[in-house]
């Protein structure tokens, strides 16, 4: 069964009663078409296939009481202009916003009092008509007026104070209130009732093509009276931190799961996502928060939160459950809720380039006047991208990531980031690995360096290795949950943590490329090894004389070190395992020197040899490896733009053009034909063992290398 677009009336058609499953339900990724992409799905009642929008736009409408005339400039005609402008196929909607007004008259909610006709109505109209996907967006963890007048719905840290962001209930009435700042509701009791009641009405009242409900966060734990109830009925203590987290994380599934059902009962076919559970944290890994989403959707502002390189791990870990994925950004200079800023288009366009080369559909988020007017210089910056977007999104869109080296991630997220950038820069193209899965079709793993390895996994890890793996491990990924030993057998034994802040490493010949002879600070000390017999010593600690305090200190910052070697190695390696005892990823991630990025280069370099595609890049630039089987090519996708920082933003402004790149790929299949998108420019194929080289004759930006098999 099949339900697809009709572009006069974009309404998800129902065929038979087949629901979106979890995410491990989902199969594969299907064929790239229009600007759109077909998933296919497996679900017990059948197979259930849609159109999966590739130009989105996440549309916020957070419009204050205070606010007079809302809507009052709002024209249909307008508003497809616009949308028409920006080549968007898809665009969130505002059912409800995060100062509790509802845009549509309910009797379930409350419509904004400024608000005098269904402006939800009529923006699903305006979509609807030009061919035009419209999910709803719905707010759930923050909501001013309901946390006003029903402080019983709000968390409750275990004080029993109010759990808030960035805001001081004492604060005089005309203080400066900072920037994203609300009180945090509790999805139980009659907010939750309130929720679903209200996500009924909307089913019934609209043909709804999906819903989009935000700040649904996990953290902080509740204490309110709803949440004790809930304890006390289930038996947990509600002193025991790891009890609380656990009844919170059922509570979060449950009104997940409640949702998402009630919607299917209305719209089989229609979209769920959970904002706010796609996030790297330990308690995702495993799938506990994101397994009721239909698609994954990944929240990230690169100019303010966390920069370019953050899209990268996250897309490659949600890549492993098959299911759509959509990459989000903003048209804003700096982040959500800023009236007026804008984020120059050629920023957008290779953000937008950035997400197609790794395989994912774009969304950047704007936010509507409060009038209902749409800005139309957004829409043409938008446009602009999104012009480029059509001309390679084929060329993206059902791609899978394919690389022989993968990322062990552990929901740290400094060092996972921190090896995640370092990999970026030094153009080694990695997946995320899926620790189902038995790892027989990579060459190398990286431990990134966090803690949390489990007996089980650490079994998978070794098993890999007697079958000729080669494994990278870093600080502290290799020990055992109590921290008194290793679970991989790294080379070494272990001696215990550090003994000061900081410390120095002398690196041997064999690890010394780009690097000084000199001893060199780490901001993070090492733990202490011991080298088994036989097992070769990469690199020695110096450790300093003492640790900065107010009793004893040595010049400004860090104290200089002691003359003789330490007792314990700073870096080891048997066989085909590298074992680098400090957390490079979390020192590159906080502190950003470049020894340790070659260090870390150097280290992999010794064990990792063969990789499916190389190039010659400034560190800027980007590389990524995706299959599409079904089309019977590789797609090598080339990025180069370095971000400016200025101020507190990360900025794209200068796109210098590359010439002359190198593109080598070794992959099974016999590749037969090369060339350019844009353009379908043919380039030469030089025959390599295993593979094929190909030359970039000049890019600016972004250019796509297909390789046909």
């Amino acid at each position: 069964m099949k339900a697809t677009f009709n572009h006069t009336r974009p309404v998800i058609r129902r065929i038979g009663f087949v629901t979106l499953l979890l995410a491990a339900e989902f199969l594969s990724l299907r064929t790239s078409i229009a600007g759109e992409i077909r998933i296919t799905a497996a679900a017990k009642e059948g197979t259930s296939s849609l159109v999966w929008p590739a130009r989105q736009v996440h549309l916020d409408f957070h419009t204050s009481q205070w606010i007079p005339e809302v809507g009052t400039r709002f024209s249909k005609v307008q508003f497809q202009q616009a949308l028409k402008l920006g080549r968007v196929n898809s665009i969130n909607l505002f059912a409800k916003c995060h100062h509790s007004w509802s845009y549509y008259p309910t009797t379930v909610g409350r419509q904004h009092r400024n608000l005098k006709f269904d402006l939800l109505g009529q923006q699903v109209e305006a979509c609807h008509e030009i061919g035009v996907r419209c999910p709803f967006y719905f707010t759930v963890g923050w909501s001013a007026a309901d946390a006003k007048d029903h402080p019983e719905w709000c968390v409750r840290k275990r004080d029993g104070s109010t759990a808030t962001i960035n805001l001081d209930e004492n604060a005089a009435p005309g203080a400066h209130r900072p920037i994203v700042s609300w009180k945090f509701l509790c999805p139980s009791g009659a907010y939750r009732d309130l929720i679903l009641r209200q996500t009924e009405e909307l089913c019934r009242r609209y043909p709804v093509d999906g819903f989009w409900y935000d700040i649904n966060n996990a953290s902080p734990p509740c204490y309110c009276q709803t949440c004790r109830q809930g304890m006390s009925t289930e038996g947990c203590d509600p002193e025991d931190d790891a009890a609380v987290a656990a009844f919170n994380l059922r509570k979060w599934k449950g009104f997940f799961r409640a949702a998402r059902t009630l919607i299917a009962r209305y719209h089989p076919t229609a979209t769920v996502f959970f904002n706010g559970t796609t996030t790297l944290s330990p308690s995702n890994l495993g799938g506990a928060m994101f397994a009721d989403n239909t698609q994954q959707e990944l929240e990230d502002l690169p100019t303010t939160w966390g920069g370019y390189d953050k899209l990268a791990l996250r897309v490659k870990f949600f890549h492993n459950f098959h299911q759509p994925l959509v990459a989000m950004s903003g048209k804003f200079h700096t982040m959500w809720g800023e009236f007026g800023g804008f984020k120059h288009p050629d920023a957008i366009r290779y953000e937008a380039a950035a997400m197609i080369a790794n395989g994912v559909a774009c969304n950047f988020g704007d936010q509507l006047h409060p009038s209902g007017e749409m800005d139309l210089e957004t829409y043409r910056n938008i446009g602009h991208s999104y012009a480029y977007v059509e001309q390679i999104e084929a060329y993206g869109l059902g791609g899978k990531p394919v690389s022989r080296l993968g990322v062990w991630i552990t929901g740290s997220t400094p060092d996972d980031e921190g090896v995640s950038s370092m990999l970026q820069e030094l153009h080694e193209d990695f997946v995320v690995v899926d620790p189902t899965n038995n790892l027989t079709i990579l060459d190398t793993v990286i431990l990134t360096g966090g803690p949390g390895l489990k007996p089980a996994q650490a079994g998978l890890l070794e098993a890999f290795v007697k079958r000729g793996g080669a494994l990278l491990v870093l600080g502290e990924s290799a020990l055992n949950p109590e921290r008194t030993d290793f679970l991989l057998d790294v080379g070494a034994r272990y001696l215990g943590s550090a003994n000061f802040q900081e410390d120095y490493l002398i690196v041997d010949p064999v690890l010394s490329a780009g690097l000084v002879a000199s001893p060199f600070l780490n901001y993070e000390a090492a733990l202490r090894i011991e080298p088994k017999p036989g097992v070769e010593v990469l690199a020695r600690i110096r450790e300093p004389y003492f640790n900065r305090t107010y009793a004893q200190y040595c010049s400004h910052q860090n104290t200089p070190y002691q003359l003789q070697d330490a007792a314990h190695a700073g870096a080891v390696q048997k066989g085909r395992v590298v074992f680098l005892p400090h957390r490079l990823g979390k020192l590159y991630n906080e502190h950003g020197a470049r020894l340790h990025r070659d260090l870390f280069g150097n280290a992999l370099h010794r064990i990792y040899r063969q990789p499916m595609v190389r190039t010659e890049l400034p560190s800027a630039g980007r590389v990524t490896l995706l299959k599409q089987s079904e089309q019977h090519r590789y797609v090598a996708h080339l990025l180069y733009a370095p971000p400016l920082q200025r101020g507190r933003c990360q900025v794209i402004e200068d796109l210098p053009e590359l010439k002359n790149v190198p593109v080598a790929v070794k992959v099974e299949e016999n590749i037969k034909k090369a060339y350019l998108i844009p353009g379908h420019k043919q380039l030469f194929l030089r025959k390599l063992e295993g593979g094929v080289r190909v030359v970039v004759p000049a890019f600016q930006s972004h250019v796509a290398v297909v390789l046909e098999y």
